[in-house]
């Protein structure tokens, strides 16, 4: 452990001026290995690498214990990290007692340092960022526990840790409920769905708008009738746009990765508005989107054309639901299932049950509806997690000045 007199952070309670203490993770904090049967535990004190959330955003129940073996025990308060796919910022601050899997590393502070500004400083971005630069595989990369345990922590008097930790809690307070708001229209917009169309084996759906009550039946027709197959050449001056697993089409240039696809116009295929663009790899995990202009796409994905009468947006809510996704992977060809591929020629075939247009139209718009309030709660979550970063970066030395 050291002294540094020039370690401070660039935002200060005005009451505080003392310097900070640096030191590495090993210093102020404890691995945890003492082990317990899992059979002594209740399902809700269990906590694999499945059931921490994401993005720091706590955990949710596990959907079973383990039935050997035995797991790692923790406390209220120490820290739970996953190590498997360290990016995915799985780090949980413990609120009861219970037991971890085996690639949940748990850290416990030492008493030089409060547990709550403890469990701030490992739920950074600073933190993961230093426990990627040991990260070691591709698919499912794990950090170094020796790396991660020579991670730089600084901190400053108990009083000081206290007021960081209860500043950045109430930040944790908002974003959590704000997170609830948006879990809660998600659900919401999957049991509607589920309700505005039709269940397996019958031909009406139990919710219908008041005006469409008497229109009778959902018709059965198939897919080729309802869409042809646009193999048109793309044209110059037009978009690139590619298919998304949970965003639809999107523009090329708005994806944060690297593309090997052919850049020339001539190369690729002409998507028109309002048409469908799937991706013949993973239609059956719902990889689809509806055109919002005329662009190009990949040669690899499958357009579809709507004939007269028939509304897009309605098919691709439709395609997304969990009954046509199986409907959709028992039409696509290959010998395992990361081999699928779903032709136009089978799509065709697939028999499509459906109201006439304009009830169509009037369940898209309502469920479009639904989608533009949950991208508006998603933004402000973002928002508000982006200000806590940007807070946590002003309320901590930098890493470079810890490090140094």
């Amino acid at each position: 452990m050291s002294k540094n007199s020039t370690l401070t952070p660039k935002l200060r309670f005005p009451e505080f001026r003392d310097d900070w203490n640096d030191a590495e993770l090993n210093d102020v904090a404890d691995l945890v290995d003492e082990r317990v049967s899992p059979s002594s535990l209740a399902l809700e004190d269990y906590v694999s690498t499945e059931n921490i959330r994401s993005d720091f955003g706590g955990i949710t129940l596990a959907s079973n214990l383990p039935s050997t073996g035995s797991v790692t025990r923790f406390r209220t308060n120490d820290v739970l990290v996953s190590n498997i796919r360290p990016y995915l910022k799985k780090v949980w601050a413990a609120d009861r007692d219970g037991g971890a899997s085996n690639d949940v590393i748990v850290i416990r502070a030492k008493p030089v340092i409060r547990n709550d500004y403890f469990a701030c400083a490992l739920r950074s971005e600073s933190f993961i960022a230093h426990v990627m630069t040991g990260a070691k595989g591709v698919k499912m990369p794990r950090g170094d526990v020796g790396l991660m345990m020579e991670y730089p922590v600084a901190y400053p008097s108990p009083l000081e840790q206290r007021k960081i930790a209860d500043c950045l809690s109430l930040l944790d307070v908002l974003i959590a409920a704000e997170g609830r708001k948006l879990e809660s229209l998600r659900t919401y917009k999957n049991g509607l769905m589920q309700q505005l169309f039709p269940r397996d084996g019958e031909t009406t759906p139990r919710l219908r708008f008041p005006e469409f009550r008497n229109a009778g039946e959902w018709e059965e027709k198939k897919a080729g009738t309802l869409f042809a197959n646009r193999i048109t050449k793309g044209e110059d001056g037009l978009p690139i746009y590619s298919v998304t697993m949970y965003d639809g089409m999107v523009r090329r240039d708005s994806i944060d990765r690297n593309f090997y696809d052919i850049e020339e116009a001539a190369g690729n295929k002409k998507a028109c508005k309002d048409d469908i663009a799937y991706n013949m790899m993973r239609m059956w995990q719902g990889a689809l989107g509806v055109a919002s202009e005329d662009c190009l796409v990949s040669p690899a994905y499958i357009v579809l054309a709507p004939e007269k009468g028939v509304v897009s947006r309605f098919f691709e809510y439709l395609f997304k639901l969990p009954e046509s996704l199986h409907l959709l992977t028992s039409y696509s060809r290959g010998l395992t299932k990361d081999r699928l591929r779903l032709y136009f020629d089978d799509f065709a075939r697939i028999p499509l049950r459906c109201p006439m247009g304009d009830e169509q139209q009037r369940i898209a718009d309502c469920l479009g509806s639904l989608n533009g309030r949950i991208a508006v709660q998603s933004e402000k979550l973002a928002a508000l997690r982006a200000h806590k970063k940007g807070l946590m970066q002003q309320l901590f030395p930098s890493a470079a000045e810890v490090e140094s």
